[in-house]
C-alpha cells in the first residue's frame, strides 16, 4: 500500500502528489502507470466539455466537480512530462503567470487600457509579437486544426479581416451566405459531389455569425437543444393521443411540430 497521509482539505499540490504516486512503478495504480498523452486526449475534451456543461446549467457545484475533473486532467499530462524530465506542475503555472504578467501591461505596467477591448487589443498585440506572428500565413496557421469545426471557421475569419478578407457587416456577409447557398443548389442540380459547396455555406455561416456579433458554436447548439425539445415535445403529443410518434403522418407531425414551436414561444414569455 501507497503511503499517504489524508487531511481534512488538500490543495493543488497534494494533487500533483497523489498522481505522482497514481503513476510509480511500484504501487501505482496499473491504468494510470499505462496511460499516454494520447490515450487521455479525449477524455480531456469530454471533462472539458462537462465543465462547459456545468457553465451553462448555471450550477456553481457542478462546475467545481467539472473543474476538478478538468485539473485532474492537467496535472496528468504535467506528471507524464515531469517523469521525462520535461516539465512539471510547478513550471506550467510559473509559465501561465509570466504570461499574464506579460500580456496585462495596463495592470502590471504603464500601459493605458480603459475599457475590455482596449486590453484584448493589447493583449493580442503582445500575444503577436510574443509569438512572432508578423504575417498573415503565421496568425492564420496558429488557430489550432483540433477546433470544433465552426469555432474554428469563425476565428480563421477573424484573423483575415484585418488584411481585407472577410465580411465585415451582416449585410455582406448574407449577400455571402446566399451566393454559396446559389452554388450548392446549382451543384446539386449538375449531379456533383456536394460536400465542397455544403462546406462553403457552412463557412458563410459562421461569417454571418461573426459579423452578427454572436458565436456560431453557440447559435448552433442552442439550435439543437430546440430540435430535441420540440422533438420530445411531438413525442409526447402523439403519446396523448394513443400514438407512437413513427406512427404519425406528415400532416399529423407537422400540426405537432407547428404546436411544439408555439409552446416553446409561450414559455419564454
Amino acid at each position: 500500500m501507497v503511503e499517504f497521509v489524508q487531511k481534512p482539505r488538500y490543495t493543488a499540490q497534494d494533487l500533483v502528489r497523489i498522481v505522482a504516486l497514481l503513476r510509480q512503478p511500484e504501487g501505482g495504480c496499473p491504468w494510470d502507470k499505462a496511460q499516454t498523452h494520447a490515450s487521455i486526449r479525449q477524455n480531456f475534451i469530454e471533462e472539458t466539455y462537462e465543465a462547459v456543461e456545468a457553465i451553462d446549467l448555471g450550477d456553481p457545484e457542478l462546475l467545481q466537480e467539472e473543474l476538478g475533473d478538468v485539473l485532474l486532467q492537467v496535472a496528468l499530462h504535467c506528471q507524464m512530462e515531469a517523469e521525462r524530465g520535461a516539465f512539471d506542475f510547478d513550471e506550467v503555472c510559473n509559465g501561465i503567470c509570466e504570461k499574464l504578467l506579460y500580456r496585462h501591461p495596463h495592470v502590471f505596467g504603464d500601459v493605458a487600457a480603459a475599457t475590455p477591448d482596449e486590453a484584448l487589443r493589447n493583449w493580442e498585440q503582445l500575444k503577436n509579437t510574443e509569438k512572432g506572428r508578423a504575417t498573415a500565413a503565421s496568425r492564420l496557421d496558429s488557430v489550432p486544426a483540433s477546433l470544433p469545426a465552426l469555432m474554428r471557421a469563425a476565428k480563421t475569419q477573424k484573423r483575415a479581416v484585418p488584411y481585407g478578407f472577410g465580411c465585415t457587416d451582416p449585410a455582406a456577409a448574407l449577400a455571402d451566405l446566399e451566393a454559396e447557398l446559389a452554388e450548392l443548389k446549382a451543384a446539386l442540380a449538375a449531379g456533383q459531389e456536394p460536400e465542397a459547396e455544403l462546406g462553403d455555406v457552412l463557412f458563410a455561416a459562421a461569417g454571418l455569425a461573426r459579423t452578427l456579433g454572436a458565436e456560431p458554436e453557440l447559435a448552433l447548439s442552442g439550435a439543437t437543444g430546440r430540435f430535441k425539445e420540440r422533438v420530445k415535445a411531438c413525442e409526447r403529443m402523439a403519446a396523448e393521443g394513443g400514438s407512437g410518434l413513427e406512427e404519425l403522418t406528415g400532416p399529423e407531425r407537422a400540426a405537432c411540430w407547428k404546436r411544439a414551436k408555439l409552446e416553446e414561444q409561450s414559455s419564454k414569455g
